[in-house]
């Protein structure tokens, strides 16, 4: 059926021949974003000779997110801890490889996993934004450092997973920490020196502080401060921009998507007062000064972690009949924003997925059309899209053939309820929201049915018309990034391990392989000697993929790059997935301890080691774990932090040596139901990260 509707020698391109590449270059294919590319020797005729022509393996299993830069023949690729491979496109053979040298403990400030979503390459340089907060940037041809800059306070909990962005002669990036306690902001570069140009701050300081000699001094005090309350400043207040940055070469301005505040709870982070400009905001910036141009807040007074940091594509579009440069972004909160990017202008917006938090939006006035109970001023509210989004990080594409987007979507419920033992700490996730109300069951067989329930999809969205063309659902709740390509085909991942190509009008299943592992990184696709090559990263794991309750115990491979053709023939070599055994304490744990123990765990535990300790088999399954029987060395490394160049830092600074204890009784427990029920865990899925 699909390829009735596609003839490749009769396809027409509407997109200009200087928008598109045959080699994909930066991160969204183009400045802007699309993830789309006008090769079609792999289409829908020709998809099913595709085969693998080579794979090359990290030294990490952590999450792969990146979306590979391929310039002149040379594939650079990000991955895990921060480090960067130079690879033959053609083959795949190491050019070279940099660390950047994290240290382990960095790992424990990275509230979703120790990924990167990619580098820049420019002008002969490679700029890798290094989890730790430095950008660094690196001869193109050697890998040698060029220079490096700190674009954070080391002495805050900063990190950045996401890509960096060059914009002429300058490249931006942000940062993440909000649930830790920082304050956001965007700093441009120069990418010959590495010298500031400008910064940008998303959120105010202390009404008294002296101005920070930004490009965000006159806004923020003018437009931001007055919508603020209490005292947000003593906790940084939020902000960040930890994913979305996207030039616009056309208006020559630079989008931000700003995230959430800190906490999350409105009434505690502002005393449920005003809308704290400029979170969960999108925030358009002039490119040479950094000056603010116009924003766009999408959840005024925002108190769900809906960050407005997902993926945005520019384009043009013809609305009620005349063209528009808008910019589009399925956000977090579930709602579709198509916005007119030359003034901010909401054009249009409607929900993709379904939602009980809200009615719609008030076009008059462009706020959102809150259902009262979302606020969970007075009672706990069970709330779909939630934190983990209708969509989060994983790259949409826009194919301008079909005139559709397609992303990827979730359904996830999440019950909001205020914490009333709430109190600031430092260095560690701070949400104000009730951790007792997100305790899962301890019942495998309960957990793994609740988990079930929840159902990603792939979907096809005409954003003029603003409703769903076709949708796909998965078996697994995450799915991967998105390309679209002119072969009349859409590109995606699982966190199944599945790699699909779909009839891009229609959404048939014309192709797919196992990976051996999840894939939720972006497509990229390129062309060497007239034979086009499809690439994607696989490496399950990042942020709520970690703490997928009914996960996978069993250790997960290194995480590779798999490059297709057609008639490739390569194949992975085998991986044997064995369970190490259940280590269940023979001591005797009292009830209040378990008790205590499973509220301490979902406080601090869960987020990497798995809701329910049960791990998604990217980190450690605890229930699995040598030192659960001794408590000697269970109090070294969760006390004492004996594993912290390993990313697991001791816990003293914020648990008492009783509490420590609690959870591993609590651990304990879950390990004799694990023996008792010989349980089998499926395939950690679940989406989000920052």
């Amino acid at each position: 059926m699909c390829a009735a509707l596609f003839t490749a020698a009769t396809l027409s391109i509407s997109v200009a021949a200087k928008d598109t590449s045959v080699q994909w270059p930066v991160l969204g294919g183009t400045d802007l974003e699309q993830r789309f590319s006008r090769l079609d020797q792999v289409n829908v005729d020709t998809v099913g000779k595709l085969g693998l022509a080579w794979s090359f393996e990290f030294d990490s299993n952590r999450g792969q997110e990146a979306t590979p830069i391929v310039i002149g023949g040379v594939m650079y690729v990000s991955t895990s801890w921060s480090r960067v491979y130079a690879l033959d496109a053609a083959t795949g053979r190491q050019l070279w490889r940099f660390d950047a040298q994290v240290a382990g403990r960095i790992g424990f400030d990275a509230c979703c996993d120790v990924v990167s979503r990619g580098v820049a390459v420019a002008d002969g340089r490679v700029f890798l934004a290094a989890l730790d907060g430095r950008l660094i940037a690196l001869d193109a041809k050697s890998g040698k450092t060029l220079w490096s800059v700190v674009t954070t306070d080391p002495t805050q909990p900063y990190t950045i997973t996401g890509a960096p962005r060059v914009m002429g002669d300058k490249v931006i990036i942000g940062n993440a920490g909000a649930e830790y306690g920082v304050r956001g902001y965007v700093t441009a570069y120069a990418t010959a020196t590495g010298k500031q140009s400008w910064r940008f701050y998303t959120v105010p300081a202390s009404p008294t502080a002296a101005p920070d000699g930004a490009a965000s001094d006159r806004i923020l005090k003018k437009v931001a401060l007055p919508t603020w309350a209490g005292h947000w400043y003593e906790h940084g207040g939020g902000g960040a921009v930890w994913d979305a940055i996207v030039y616009d070469p056309e208006l020559h301005r630079v989008y931000i998507g700003v995230g959430n505040g800190t906490p999350w709870n409105h009434q505690v982070r502002s005393e449920g007062k005003g809308d704290n400009l400029f979170l969960a905001s999108i925030v358009a910036l002039d490119a040479d000064t950094g000056a603010y141009q116009w924003h766009y807040q999408e959840n005024p007074g925002e108190s769900w972690d809906f960050d407005a940091t997902q993926p945005m594509i520019l384009a043009t579009l013809k609305i009620s009949g005349r063209d528009r440069k808008v910019l589009m972004q399925a956000s977090k909160n579930g709602f579709f924003y198509v916005i007119d990017r030359t003034h901010g202008q909401l054009i249009s917006a409607k929900n993709f997925v379904p939602m009980n938090w809200s009615s719609g939006i008030d076009m008059a006035t462009g706020r959102p059309i809150e259902n009262p109970d979302s606020r969970y001023a007075d009672k706990p509210f069970v709330m779909y899209p939630s934190a983990l989004g209708g969509h989060s990080w994983h790259p949409m594409a826009f194919d301008p053939q079909t005139q559709l987007v397609y992303l990827p979507t979730y359904q996830f419920v999440m019950v909001y309820g205020n914490d009333p033992e709430f109190s600031f700490r430092p260095g560690t996730w701070n949400t104000a929201i009730s951790y007792v109300l997100q305790e899962p069951s301890d019942d495998p067989v309960a957990l793994k049915n609740a988990m079930s329930s929840f159902q990603g999809r792939l979907v096809a969205w005409d954003p003029v018309a603003q409703k769903e063309v076709w949708s796909v659902a998965h078996p697994t709740l995450q799915n991967g990034g998105v390309l679209a390509t002119a072969g009349h085909l859409v590109f995606e991942g699982t966190g199944a391990g599945r790699f699909e190509a779909r009839c891009a009008s229609s959404g048939e299943l014309l192709w797919s392989f196992q990976a051996q592992d999840g894939i939720m990184a972006g497509p990229a696709t390129y062309e060497l000697d007239g034979v086009q090559y499809i690439a994607v990263l696989s490496g399950y794991g990042g942020g709520f993929a970690l703490g997928a309750a009914a996960g996978q115990p069993t250790p997960r491979p290194n995480g590779r790059v798999l490059v297709f053709r057609l008639g490739g023939t390569a194949t992975l070599p085998e991986f044997s997935m064995t369970t190490a055994a259940v280590h269940a304490p023979t001591e005797r744990f009292s009830d209040d301890q378990v008790s205590d123990g499973r509220l301490l765990y979902t406080q601090n535990c869960y987020r990497c080691h798995g809701a329910g300790a049960q791990s998604a088999g990217v980190l450690p399954d605890l229930r699995r774990s040598g030192a659960l029987a001794d408590h000697a060395a269970w109090s070294a490394i969760v006390n004492d932090g004996a594993l912290e160049s390993q990313g697991m830092v001791g816990f003293k600074r914020w648990l008492t040596p009783v509490q420590i204890e609690d959870i591993r009784a609590y651990i304990a427990l879950k390990a004799k139901i694990a023996a008792d029920h010989d349980e089998s865990v499926p395939q950690a899925a679940t989406p989000a990260n920052k």
